[in-house]
């Protein structure tokens, strides 16, 4: 059957043919390259594009917008650029898949058109509405340039894969009233319905320096009204961006539709924020009654929360995988390199491997893995195991092409006694790592992957973990060591990390990193610190990138099991 549906996919298929850093400081990704918006890619430059991750022929891409599951087609919108390497023209590109691996490229579903998105079609979300029928709210910027919430809806129901898409002539379903800042009011969620039978969805905004997310009700999708306050607000921490407002359930790793609630469900509400350039997110409870959001009281609801990621990651969404019953997630990885490189190689963004997501065992954080799916695309797996690393060992994993490569490891050791004192004060993990690199010599770690590492070393992405010893229990530190990743002077190489929830009462440590030629997305503990690095070494590519395990603290750690594999190449157009 899956055969027979590529086929048919093949034959009626069309195809059409960020983040920065300047002096340490992430740019925001709509800066504005007006001079190279329409710059045509003269030739695409093959060199360090990945090869399993999301991204289009060429030309520039950010934000997932609206995915969704519907009729057997798994469909992916994003921010697309067609006709240049930086952001600019943006229209709805649109990719299905039925197996969230291999994509083909549609025509565009969305782009400027009208008077309510003329001047821009930003992001958004889909929703499935009664009677199997799929909607997309989307932010587009009018002709007084004001930001307003528009619809869209499939021409043709009967068209498996949804080509073609009409934006009513009741458009824009919202538009920023007397209080509400026109710059800064976007992103509309995935909307949800309550037992009163009205609907309801968020948008993105802030009022002076408070992050906010505005709520709007609606009985018929058509008519909406902005609620007296937000579902959620918090001062002193910018603009909200790409809301995501979703249940998950306190049993089990099975997602929920968006509309769900009760008993046995908590929720989860996330934020981009516009300021930093990252994401964190907050589980807690939902008031139906008052629709407002209270978080739990278990991490902190600002900048300095849990994220998905602590990477390089970005505008991320989420949405209910019906026919497997779970919540997937996607997000975008812009480039790291500069604005004139993404017009060399012609091409810039990609998405990262769609993650299954579920609530932890303790109710306090999400759990994310790469979805089953991506181990279709192993090829020649290389197993180790019982391999010992005294301080300053490594150990090469050969027989695999490691620049485009899938590896798990377990860790182990038999004490915690050398772990290091942990100082109260390093409440930062990103900068944490950037003073304890792979470099610095620990008591139990720095141990881990030497990813995209040059025979001699002079280039590698470090992914590794640092065991510290606090008052009452130990301090998991996970980092993406980025500093030594590339000899090119005018990379943004940063350090990055997160702390790691996790009981080390059985004395091993788990990590999986999937490596794809420009980008190693890791994973820490089966998922609990997720960290997604963009990177551009001179020499370790391709085949000349080598793949190494180490340690480099006093106590002995042992590699229980290590399993690799070279991946394959999807369809991606």
């Amino acid at each position: 059957m899956a055969t027979l549906c590529w086929a048919l996919i093949f034959f009626y298929g069309f195809c059409f043919s960020n983040l920065r850093s300047n002096n340490g400081v992430v740019e925001a990704s709509h800066r504005i390259f007006p001079e190279y918006q329409s710059l045509a890619a003269a030739k695409v430059n093959q060199l360090q594009r990945t090869g399993y991750h999301f991204q289009p022929p060429k030309n520039w891409i950010n934000d997932p917008n609206g995915p969704m599951y519907y009729n057997g087609v798994y469909h992916l919108f994003y921010q697309y650029n067609p006709k240049g390497a930086v952001w600019g023209n943006i229209v709805w590109a649109h990719s299905i898949s039925f197996d969230l691996i291999n994509w083909v490229p549609l025509e565009p579903a969305i782009f400027p058109s009208e008077p309510f998105d003329i001047n821009g079609c930003w992001s958004g979300s889909a929703t499935i509405l009664p009677g199997n029928k799929p909607v997309i709210l989307y932010t587009g910027i009018d002709t007084q340039n004001r930001q307003v919430q528009n619809i869209a809806v499939p021409k043709n129901l009967s068209d498996p894969y949804l080509r073609e898409w009409v934006k009513p002539r009741y458009n824009p379903l919202m538009a920023p009233v007397q209080g509400v800042n026109a710059s800064a009011f976007r992103d509309p969620t995935t909307a949800w319905m309550g037992k009163d039978g009205r609907w309801r969805v968020l948008v993105g905004h802030k009022r002076g320096s408070r992050g906010m997310a505005l709520l709007y009700r609606s009985r018929n999708f058509v008519t909406w009204t902005k609620a007296q306050h937000p579902l959620h607000s918090v001062a002193k921490i910018g603009m909200w961006e790409c809301p995501d407002f979703f249940p998950v359930s306190l049993e089990g790793e099975d997602g929920l539709d968006t509309s769900r609630g009760g008993h046995g469900v908590k929720h989860v509400f996330k934020v981009s924020l516009d300021v930093t350039r990252f994401e964190y997110y907050t589980v807690g409870k939902y008031f139906p009654e008052k629709d407002r959001y209270v978080p739990d009281n278990t991490s902190p609801d600002n900048a300095m929360g849990l994220r998905y990621d602590y990477g390089n990651f970005y505008a991320s969404k989420t949405f209910f995988d019906a026919g497997k019953k779970r919540r997937i997630l996607w997000g975008w990885a812009n480039e790291s390199d500069t604005a004139a490189d993404d017009i060399a190689k012609g091409w810039a963004g990609i998405q990262t491997i769609p993650r299954k997501l579920w609530l932890d065992k303790s109710g306090k954080q999400l759990i994310q893995w790469p979805i089953q799916e991506v181990e279709s695309l192993r090829l020649n797996g290389v197993h180790m195991s019982k391999v010992n690393l005294n301080k300053g060992g490594i150990v090469e994993v050969k027989g695999i092409s490691v620049a485009q490569a899938d590896v798990e490891v377990t860790f182990s050791f038999k004490n915690l006694d050398k772990a290091e004192p942990f100082d109260p004060n390093w409440v930062d993990p990103q900068q944490l790592c950037g003073h304890k690199g792979a470099t610095v010599e620990g008591g139990v770690g720095p141990f881990g992957l030497l990813t995209l590492a040059s025979s001699n070393l002079d280039e590698y992405t470090s992914v590794f973990f640092r065991i510290f010893k606090a008052q009452k229990k130990h301090v998991v530190l996970m980092c993406s060591d980025q500093t030594r990743s590339s000899l090119r002077t005018e990379v943004y190489k940063p350090s990055f990390g997160g702390f790691v929830d996790v009981d080390l009462e059985d004395g091993v440590l788990s990590l999986r990193s999937l490596i794809d030629h420009s980008v190693v997305e890791s994973f820490g503990a089966g998922g609990k610190t997720c960290i997604t690095s963009r990177v551009y070494p001179l020499h370790a590519v391709a085949e000349n990138a080598h793949l190494y395990a180490f340690n480099n603290g006093t106590e002995a750690i042992q590699i229980v099991k290590l399993e690799a594999w070279s991946m394959f190449r999807p369809r991606m157009n």
